[in-house]
This record gives C-alpha cells, structure tokens and sequence, in this order.
C-alpha cells in the first residue's frame, strides 16, 4: 500500500482534499489527520471492519478503548444515555479543545473494538479547522487514537506519522504541527465528583473553577488484568528506542548521572530546561523555560523522536513539577520511562 500525503492549506483545493479523505473513510479506510493535540488515525466508529485496521496499522492492544471524535457537541446526545450536568459545563466551556469525557455509551451504537467492550466511551470535539471541516463533511463519528506506532512517542507533524506508519495506511491529511503537543485530558464522568484517567492540556484547576471537585489519581497506572477506560492506561508509551529514565532536575544529579553512564563507556541524550544546556551529555534537547511548561510539552514528543535519530544508549529527562500541565508531561514521561528513575 502507498501512503498518500495531502497537503492542507490555501493553495489547494481544500474541497477536493477532503472529499479524499470522507471518500475513504466512507470506503471502511482509515484517515491520519491533525488535531489541536496530536495527529490522529481516524476511521468510522461505527464500522468494526474499519476500526480494526486502526489497530492493525499501529499495533495497538485491542483492550485499549479509542476516543471518538465528533464536528459539533450536540452530536453527543445520539451516542450516550445522558450527559450529567458537570459534563454539559465542560463542554460549554472547553470544547472545541483537548477534553475528553467518559460517558455511558447508548448500546449498540459503537463497534466493539471502539470501547473495548465497556459500556463506556470516551467523546470530544478537537479545536483544529482541517479535524472540524473533515469531521463536519464526514458527518459521522470517528475513533482515533494517536497516528504511530503502538508505543512510539505520538506525532506532531505529518512526517512523524509518515515515518511510523508509510505502506501502513492510505493517507495522510498534512495541517503542519499541532498546537499544544499532548492528548487530551480524559476525564470519567459517569461518576461524582469526575475522575481524571488521563492528565492533559485542560487541567484539574481549569475544571475545579467550572464544576468545582475533581478528583486526581497520584498515578494511572494499571495492573496487566484490568481493562483501561482509557487510552495510556496500561501499557508503556510515548517511548523512544533507547531506555529512559526520570530525574530530578538538580544540577548535581544530573552531572552525576551522566558521569555513571560515560563511565559505562555509553553516550546519553537529556531532555531538560534550558539551565542544564551546558551538561557534558552527548545530545541536548531544550524543554524550555521550567516555569513555562505549555513549550515543554509542545517539544516534547518531537524531542523523544529525535533521540532516535542519535546512537544514544541512554535517555534522562528531568521530571516538572506536578501542577497544571506539568501533571500531564509527567503522566507521558512516567510512560516512557515505565516508571523507571535514574538512581546513581
């Protein structure tokens, strides 16, 4: 199969571009796209046959629910059983935008690989023009998890979805690099107070001034027989080919830990704000300022990929503070990383 790569901007033909892609999805195909987020691998929610081949294409776990996409809010009601009154606030006040609600699915709506066979799906309307106006022409949902490889950091340009996935799947919709850079925020509300299941780029204080109570888990992990109610649960992701590790940022522990690992005869790669630029590591790629972590997880993702492109042995990268979206960066990094710290 030979990957197509449509180019979305104002010296095309924005209409034939999408009908492309509509025609393909209409077809039982999947469709990568941009979002505010990350690049999606879209394909009709409702289409088991198609959806299946989300999962073949990445390599995906099939006990891992996908998230639903929709072009307006009101598209909703046709899919679940009622929306709570706490859910119906965030909506009005984030979406279109990176939030993801949890809600009791309507039964029989959705393929059975979508959900993963819970009585729950996971919704939201992304605040991208090329996902609104694909979505809008469409006019149907669509399940799309991040457009890689299972495992792999998530894609932020159209090229990273061409490296993971060319021959893989059809084509490509190419809106150049998304905004915020992290999943979206996954939030269960099919019970009170909600529930984070996974941190992103609308944050527990956002929600707290919206709805008040929002509870947030220290961690999401899950053991290997629970089946996730939502994506980034279970499983590593967001991991480059060389092992990483969490750090602390202190200037000394990071000096240490790189002197251990060229003691090893091995080369590192560090990810860390800017104030470490001058370590002796082999690579060094900017996180930014510490204070202002919307930039670090924009680069994020993109930072991990290029360490692939090194002949690193090893990865450290310094852990945010837990607050805000340094809750979500700290979510993908402790994926990456399995859970494993740097220890000297």
């Amino acid at each position: 199969m030979k990957t197509k790569k449509l180019i979305v901007d104002n010296n095309v033909n924005k209409n034939v571009v999408y009908s492309q892609a509509v025609e393909k999805l209409n077809a039982g195909e999947v469709v990568a796209f941009p979002t505010e987020t990350v690049y999606g691998l879209g394909a009709i929610a409702t289409d088991e046959k198609a959806v299946a081949k989300i999962f073949e294409a990445k390599g995906r776990p099939s006990d891992n629910p996908l998230i639903v996409h929709v072009g307006a809010a009101n598209d909703i009601e046709k899919y679940v059983t009622s929306v709570p009154d706490k859910a119906q606030a965030c909506i009005k006040a984030f979406w279109p935008g990176p939030l993801t609600l949890i809600l009791n699915a309507k039964p029989n709506t959705f393929a059975s690989n979508v959900t993963a066979g819970l009585s729950t799906v996971g919704l939201r309307m992304p605040d991208h023009p090329v996902a609104l106006e694909l979505l809008k022409m469409l006019n149907k949902p669509v399940a799309a998890p991040s457009a890689n490889r299972s495992g792999k950091p998530s894609p932020t340009t159209a090229l990273h979805v061409e490296k993971d996935l060319e021959g893989r799947i059809p084509m490509i919709l190419d809106g150049g690099a998304t905004g915020i850079g992290l999943e979206s925020t996954v939030v269960d509300f099919t019970i009170d107070p909600p529930v984070i299941l996974r941190p992103g780029g609308v944050t527990a204080q956002m929600m707290r001034e919206v709805i008040g109570e929002v509870i947030e888990p220290d961690t999401t992990k899950m053991d290997e027989a629970s089946v996730p109610r939502a994506p980034g649960m279970k499983y590593a992701h967001y991991a480059p080919d060389a092992p990483v590790y969490l750090i602390n940022p202190d200037v000394d522990e990071v000096k240490n830990a790189i002197e251990s690992i060229h003691m090893k005869q091995q080369k590192v790669a560090l990810l860390a704000p800017d104030n470490f630029q001058q370590s002796e590591a082999d690579w060094f790629f900017s996180l930014g300022d510490s204070k202002k972590l919307e930039a670090s997880a924009h680069y994020l993702y993109a930072h991990l990929r290029a360490c692939d492109e090194t002949t690193a042995d090893v990865i450290l990268v310094t852990v945010p503070e837990r607050t805000g979206v340094g809750a979500a960066i700290f979510n993908r990094l402790e994926k990456a990383a399995d859970g494993n710290w740097w220890y000297s």
